[in-house]
C-alpha cells in the first residue's frame, strides 16, 4: 500500500508513492512499540514529553555511503540478467565495462570528492529533490500517494465533524510537540527491552548529540533521520517555471479547509502559540459544514493538478489580479483539511477520492491533506518532493492513536457559542477569463486524465506472515515473487520492477531501489507457472527458499545504501550539471528499459492505516500497494488502459495459491 514496509531488521527499512521512485511512496513502516513516555506533558498541548528530545540523534548520524563503482556495476548488470537476451546482455555488458574503466571511474571521484566537501547532507538528498521540483508533470498520479486511516473503532466518533475536530486537535497537538522538542525521536529497536526504556533514555539523553547514535547502536538501536519533519506544517510546493519551489512559513497559525470547492481559513492556534480550544474548532468547522454557499463555479484548487509550468503561468496570472495575499494565506496554512459531501461505497471508491478524487476540492501542493468524508472515512494524501513516507506515517500513526485513545471532542459534545461568522474567513479571489479557462481546461485535463485509472483490490485469506516465517521465508519476498509470477502468468515475461526503501537510517538518506525480479525469481516463476508437474515439493520449496534469501539480500544492501540505483542517478545528474555528454551507458535500450517500472511497488503495515495506494509510473505499468499481515495478504493496485488489472489481480492470487499449496507439502495441481 503506499510505500511502506513492516520491518524485520534495519535492513528492511524500505515507499506515496511510491511513494517511490516518482510516484511511489517510499516509507518506513515503523515498528510496534509506545512512542509515548510515560510522563506526560503537564498540559493537554502535547501528545507527549520524550525524555530525549526530537532532534537528539541528528548530528550524529552515519553518512549515507556511496557504494564503490564496481559493486554497483555488479548489481546493475545482475538486475539486468532476467530483462535481457543473451545478445542484449552482452552489449550491456560491455557498455557498462567501458563505463567503468572510463567516464563513470572519473564520474564517480568527482562524486566522492563532492560528497567530502558536504559533509552536513547526503550525495543524493539535493539531486533527488531536484529531480521532483524539475518535474513538469501534474503531481496528482504522477507523484501524490495516499494513506487512508482505519475507522476509529468506536463508531459513533467517525463522525465526519467529530472525526475532523479530533483529528485536527491531534495535528497541531503533534506539531506543537515537534516544535516543543519534546516528540520521541524516530528509532527503529531491534531489541526494544534494551533501548526502548526509560532507564535507557535516561542514559542517552546526557550523551552529546554528537556521539548519541554510537550510544543507541551499542544496545542495537538505529535512530533514523528526522530532516524532513520541518516540512510537515506550513508548507506547500509553489509552481515556478522550469522547477518549482518549497515554501514553510512556521508562523502562520491558521488551518486551511475546503467543501465544495470553496476555501476558508480560521485560526487553530492562538496568539500565545496554544491550541484553540476544541469546542470552538468544532463550531468553525461545523459552520463551514453548514455553510449554503454553492460550489465553487471556478475551484481554483483544480490548478493544482496541472502542469507544472502552466500552473505557474496562471499564478503569476493570480498574482498579478491582486491574490498574492489569499495564495500566501493558503501555501502558509498548517496544512489541508478536505471535508468531501460524498459517502464512501467501498474500499475501491475511498481509493479513487483520496488518491485524486474529483479535483475541485484539494490542493495538492500542500505538504499534506487530510481528506474526511461525509462518512467519516479519512486519509492523507501528500506532496512528495519534501520528502517520503517516514514522517508522514510517523504523524498518521501519531494521529490515529490520538484521536481514538484521546479524543478531545465526542459525540454529543456541544460546539462552543462563538461567531464562526467572524473567526472563518472564505477566500474570495479574483479571477479574470484568463484564470477561468484555464480553471475549465485544468478540469477537462483531470477528468481525462483520472478517467483512464483503474483501481481493483485483492484479499487473500489462505495464509500471511506467520506461515511464512514458520517456513523460513521473508513474506516481502514472496510477495514480490507472486508479483513475478503472477505478471509472468498474465503476459509471458519478466519486467523491470521497482520496491522502494528507505535510507533514513542515513543523516538525510531518501530511498534506494529494491529489484525484486532477479534470475531467482525468474526461474522459480517458470517453475510454477510453465512447468508445475516437473519439479517435486522439495525442489520448489528449494526455489521459494533460494528466492527469499536473495530477496534478504537485496533489501539489506539497499536499506545500508548499497543499491545501484541512485548511485548511477547521481553519476548522469553530475554529468547533466557540467554539461557533458551522457556516456553511451545512458542511452543503452536496457538502461532506458530497467527505469521504466511496469511493476512499481511498495508495502505498507501499520496499526493506523486501511490501506494506501499511487497510480502506475508509467502508461503501461501496474501501481502496487500492498501489505503482508499475520493470517492475510492484501493489495491495491491500479493501471491505466493498457494493462487489464483485475487479470493480473486473478494471476496472484493464483500464484499465493500454488506458493501456499507448496508450503503446505502439497504437489501443484
Amino acid at each position: 500500500m503506499a510505500s511502506l514496509l513492516p520491518m524485520q531488521c534495519v535492513a528492511s527499512l524500505r515507499k506515496p508513492g511510491r511513494l517511490i521512485h516518482l510516484r511511489g511512496a517510499a516509507s518506513l513502516g515503523i515498528n510496534k512499540r509506545n512512542y509515548s513516555s510515560k510522563k506526560a506533558a503537564a498540559s493537554g498541548e502535547y501528545l507527549h514529553q520524550s525524555v530525549v528530545p526530537s532532534m537528539h540523534y541528528q548530528k550524529s548520524l552515519p553518512r549515507l555511503p556511496i557504494p564503490k563503482l564496481e559493486d554497483t556495476v555488479r548489481r546493475y548488470l545482475a538486475a539486468q540478467k532476467p530483462l535481457l537476451d543473451d545478445d542484449q546482455f552482452r552489449t550491456t555488458e560491455k557498455l557498462t565495462q567501458d563505463f567503468q574503466s572510463g567516464v563513470g571511474k572519473q564520474l564517480h571521484e568527482e562524486l566522492v570528492a563532492q560528497d567530502k566537501r558536504n559533509k552536513h547532507t547526503s550525495y543524493i538528498s539535493g539531486p533527488w529533490s531536484d529531480m521532483y521540483l524539475s518535474a513538469r508533470d501534474s503531481v496528482v498520479l504522477n507523484f501524490n500517494p495516499f494513506m487512508s486511516f482505519n475507522p476509529d473503532p468506536k463508531t459513533e466518533y467517525n463522525d465526519q465533524l467529530v472525526r475532523s475536530t479530533n483529528m485536527v486537535c491531534s495535528a497541531v497537538r503533534f506539531m506543537k510537540t515537534l516544535r516543543a522538542g519534546i516528540l520521541e525521536p524516530e528509532v527503529f529497536h531491534l531489541n526494544p527491552a534494551k533501548s526502548d526504556t526509560d532507564s535507557f533514555k535516561r542514559f542517552i539523553r546526557w550523551v552529546p548529540s554528537s556521539l548519541s547514535w554510537y550510544g543507541a547502536y551499542m544496545v542495537n538501536a538505529y535512530p533514523l533521520d528526522m530532516s524532513q519533519y520541518f516540512r510537515l506544517f506550513n508548507s506547500s510546493r509553489i509552481p515556478k517555471t522550469g522547477r518549482d519551489e518549497l515554501f514553510t512559513d512556521e508562523k502562520a497559525r491558521h488551518l486551511l479547509v475546503m467543501r465544495n470547492g470553496n476555501m476558508y481559513v480560521f485560526d487553530v492556534v492562538d496568539k500565545e502559540g496554544n491550541l484553540v480550544e476544541p469546542a470552538e474548532i468544532q463550531s468553525h468547522l461545523k459552520y463551514i459544514l453548514s455553510d449554503s454557499a454553492p460550489t465553487a463555479a471556478f475551484p481554483l484548487g483544480v490548478l493544482t493538478s496541472e502542469n507544472r509550468d502552466v500552473w505557474a503561468g496562471l499564478r503569476n496570472k493570480l498574482v498579478a489580479a491582486g491574490n498574492a495575499e489569499d495564495l500566501r494565506v493558503v501555501d502558509s496554512a498548517l496544512f489541508c483539511l478536505s471535508l468531501d459531501d460524498e459517502s464512501m461505497k467501498d474500499h475501491i471508491h475511498i481509493s479513487h477520492n483520496m488518491l485524486h478524487g474529483d479535483g475541485c476540492n484539494r490542493w495538492y501542493d500542500k505538504s499534506f491533506s487530510i481528506i474526511l468524508t461525509k462518512d467519516g472515512q479519512a486519509a492523507i494524501n501528500f506532496e512528495h518532493s519534501w520528502g517520503d513516507g517516514v514522517a508522514v506515517l510517523r504523524f498518521q500513526n501519531e494521529i490515529f492513536k490520538d484521536t481514538t485513545e484521546k479524543p478531545l471532542v465526542h459525540p454529543g459534545s456541544a460546539a462552543a457559542a462563538v461567531d464562526s461568522s467572524s473567526a472563518v474567513r472564505r477566500l474570495q479571489f479574483n479571477l479574470d477569463s484568463e484564470v477561468e479557462t484555464g480553471i475549465q481546461n485544468a478540469k477537462e485535463n483531470f477528468d481525462s486524465a483520472v478517467s483512464k485509472l483503474t483501481i481493483d483490490a485483492l484479499e487473500f485469506k489462505k495464509g500471511g506472515k506467520q506461515q511464512l516465517k514458520k517456513s523460513k521465508l521473508s513474506p516481502d519476498a514472496i510477495a514480490q515473487l507472486a508479483f513475478q509470477m503472477g505478471f509472468l502468468r498474465q503476459y509471458g515475461q519478466t519486467v523491470a520492477t521497482y520496491e522502494s526503501c528507505s535510507t533514513a537510517a542515513f543523516r538525510h538518506g531518501r530511498t534506494e531501489t529494491i529489484r525484486p525480479a532477479s534470475v531467482h525469481t525468474q526461474r522459480c516463476a517458470h517453475a510454477f507457472v510453465c512447468e508445475p508437474g516437473q519439479h517435486s515439493v522439495e525442489q520448489l520449496q528449494g526455489l521459494l527458499s533460494e528466492c527469499s534469501k536473495y530477496h534478504g539480500q537485496l533489501t539489506r544492501e539497499a536499506a545500508m545504501g548499497q543499491g545501484f540505483d541512485r548511485h548511477l542517478f547521481a553519476m548522469k545528474y553530475l554529468a547533466n550539471s557540467q554539461s557533458q555528454a551522457l556516456h553511451s551507458l545512458y542511452s543503452d535500450p536496457a538502461y532506458t528499459a530497467i527505469n521504466h517500472n511496469i511493476l512499481s511497488t511498495s508495502t505498507l503495515t501499520s496499526p493506523a492505516v486501511n490501506l494506501g495506494g499511487f497510480a502506475p509510473v508509467v502508461p503501461d505499468g501496474f501501481g502496487v500497494g500492498y501489505g503482508v499481515h499475520d493470517d492475510w495478504i492484501g493489495c491495491n493496485v491500479s493501471s491505466y488502459p493498457d494493462r487489464n488489472v483485475h487479470d493480473f489481480l486473478q494471476c496472484v492470487h493464483k500464484s499465493f495459491e500454488d506458493i501456499f499449496t507448496v508450503l503446505e507439502g502439497k504437489a501443484l495441481s
